[in-house]
């Protein structure tokens, strides 16, 4: 167990000196850079909470644009005070021209704010003056930047080609062919544009992420990961493979709350990942469990990822239906991963934990009931009164005030200028990435390349279903390994989505299904950023995990087809035909997942044949089909039947 006190010290500490100062060595040893900094993560919170709240806090009201650009001056600037240029720069002081493009990006947004009445009255993304057409050329050099300093160099390219893609579209054979656009209207268009720099993602992360980010990083820092690690503890540590199950469920509870990914392997997974391997389990196993496990943050409700947010947007729907949306399939594949630890413990005869190292579940609750009341605040404002941008204020209010009320989890003023630096960081990297991302949008919607490539791609496939989902999981999953989740779930948004929608698939699973693709890549190797994280946690080798993370993560795979077929496991549907086909669902995926493993309740260890004819019957169950369910569940039932006799008849003998 880890002790309410002694651990959220040991998180603050973690946090602080590992992640927190580590980014912030160019600036935290000069005083002003680092007050501009602290300065410039402030201002935009209570900026998005007057613009949110319509405060009109000093008689100040904004257009939308406006207020975009104004968020972008400060979040896409101080991407130039963290972020270096290279790995080699100066890590202990500001270079030159860092200061400069800090000023420049200031300058570029700020202007662009104080024109956003002009910019949508006279339509100067196409025709505008001199200066604010100097402006987007600045501004789009400022965002590539800014990408390529907080994401990687394919994500760059990529975004830079698809913003270029304007000038050369007309030269392109086929349907890549588009309509063509100068240099500066290029310009003016993805700094000025609905569909550009200021566009759906931005505007998503800036009126309803930028709340659940700051929920987060006050969950975090209050010790919310201590608590659900210790509930999470108290609840499975004695059952076998228990702190596998512990890993598990910590990282599920803590990663629902904050969307995040690596981040969930490094706060939980330190604490999994050694007890673990104390208690049996192999390093690449315990690492490529807490990675799974982690992975999960975001397609698990009720906070999820940034990219489920961006998804709304395009769906024009309340987050929360989302979030509903998306309940089932991750708790099918939360089952598929508990299954196979399960099978893995029984099968190499790992026990839980002692009692006596386990906290009990009644002290936990009384030492951290309040962070299940903060959640329970957040659920109600997000599903009774659905005010989805309000929701994670109020709920971050409620935790800082129930946190004062023991010594153990009060919020410090280290604490406090912690969560402002985090927040601060967290926002601007991901505004600039969706900055990109909006390049991305741009360039495929000005030039009609967009609507064209779909098009084409569902006369290629000649109305055939399954052979477009297949298209459409290999594209998710190749742009995943070279894009973030976000910008690859946008990309394939844009260009794949109304594929899908044209041959009669629900809208929200196609939407889910590029969205569950795209995000294999944090347990996929080459990349598997979850993986490599886990890795270094638990001293293993990164292919083996890799491999390892694959297999167990295996359901995240396949579940996307199941509720493309059956709209019902994202809760479209009766109540009969969801809780129907979840069911198939949940006996289909025990039975994948068993088979994966070797190991099933009841019958124990399985061979090679049982497992291959398991995996085939596990599969026709879970899909959502009449008929292919009950050939399923016949095979699965005949497999066992014939495997029992020939068990029984093998005994005789031997007798």
């Amino acid at each position: 167990m880890v002790p309410v006190a002694e651990g959220v010290k040991a998180f603050r500490k973690d946090k602080t000196e590992q992640e927190t100062l580590a980014k912030m060595d160019r600036i935290r040893n000069h005083p002003f850079w680092f007050f501009v900094y602290m300065l410039f993560s402030t201002l935009p919170i209570l900026l998005a909470i007057n613009h949110m709240f319509r405060l009109r806090l000093f008689g100040v009201t904004l257009l939308d644009n406006s207020y975009l650009y104004f968020m972008f001056a400060f979040y896409l600037s101080i991407v130039f005070l963290l972020f270096p240029a290279r790995e080699a720069g100066p890590k202990d002081r500001l270079p030159w021209y860092d200061i400069l493009l800090f000023l420049t990006s200031c300058i570029t947004s700020g202007y662009l704010g104080t024109q956003g009445i002009k910019i949508v009255s006279y339509g100067w993304e196409y025709s505008g003056p001199f200066v604010p057409t100097v402006f987007s050329v600045l501004l789009w050099a400022l965002v590539i930047e800014a990408v390529r300093r907080t994401s990687d160099l394919s994500m760059t390219l990529i975004c830079l080609a698809f913003s270029l893609y304007p000038l050369f579209a007309f030269l392109m054979p086929g349907v890549l062919q588009g309509q063509p656009f100068d240099f500066l209207t290029t310009a003016r268009l993805h700094a000025m544009g609905a569909n550009g720099i200021v566009g759906i993602p931005l505007f998503t992360v800036c009126t309803l992420l930028i709340g659940f980010i700051l929920f987060g990083v006050v969950i975090q820092n209050s010790g919310g990961g201590v608590f659900f690690f210790n509930l999470a503890h108290s609840l499975m540590g004695q059952s076998r493979g228990g702190a596998a199950k512990i890993g598990i469920l910590g990282s599920s509870f803590f990663g629902m709350l904050s969307g995040s990914t690596v981040s969930n392997v490094l706060a939980i997974g330190s604490m999994t990942i050694p007890a673990m391997k104390r208690t049996g389990f192999a390093p690449h196993y315990a690492a490529a469990i807490e990675s799974c496990a982690s992975a999960g943050g975001p397609i698990m409700p009720p906070v999820m990822g940034a990219a489920a947010f961006v998804m709304a947007s395009f769906l024009n729907l309340p987050y929360i239906q989302v979030a509903i949306a998306a309940a089932i399939p991750a708790c099918l594949y939360y089952l598929g991963l508990f299954v196979q630890v399960d099978g893995y413990a029984a099968k190499t005869g790992l026990k839980g934990l002692p009692k006596e190292e386990l906290p009990s579940f009644w002290k936990t609750l009384r030492e951290g009931w309040f962070y299940i009341a903060v959640v329970v605040i957040l659920c109600y404002f997000l599903l009774t009164l659905a005010v989805e941008a309000w929701a994670p204020f109020y709920a971050s209010a409620a935790m800082i005030l129930l946190s004062m009320l023991k010594k153990e989890t009060r919020l410090s003023r280290q604490a406090l200028m912690n969560m402002i630096v985090e927040s601060g960081k967290n926002m601007a990297q991901l505004a600039a990435i969706l900055g990109a991302a909006g390049l991305l949008i741009g360039g495929l919607s000005v030039t009609g390349v967009a609507l064209s490539f779909s098009r084409e791609l569902v006369a290629a496939v000649g109305n055939n279903t399954l052979l477009i989902l297949i298209v459409g999981a290999i594209t998710s999953f190749i742009l995943g390994l070279g894009m973030t989740t976000t910008a690859c779930y946008i990309f394939l948004a844009v260009v794949m989505v109304p594929a899908l929608v044209a041959l009669n698939i629900d809208e929200m699973g196609a939407h889910m299904f590029v969205f569950y693709w795209g995000a294999l890549s944090d347990i996929t190797p080459p990349t598997a950023l979850c993986v490599a994280a886990a890795c270094g946690l638990a001293g293993s080798n990164f292919m083996q995990t890799g491999w390892t993370a694959m297999r167990l993560g295996a359901v995240k795979y396949i579940v996307p087809f199941f509720f493309v077929y059956s709209p019902a496991l994202l809760t479209h549907g009766t109540w009969p035909e969801i809780i129907l086909f979840t069911a198939y669902a949940v006996i289909g995926i025990t039975i994948i997942a068993s088979a994966l493993e070797g190991y099933l309740i009841g019958i124990g260890r399985l061979n090679l044949v049982l497992r291959a004819s398991l995996l085939v019957g596990g599969g026709l169950t879970a899909f959502p089909e009449t008929v292919t369910t009950i050939i399923g569940l016949l095979i699965i039932l005949a497999s066992v039947g014939v495997y029992l006799l020939f068990k029984k008849l093998s005994k005789k003998r031997a007798l």
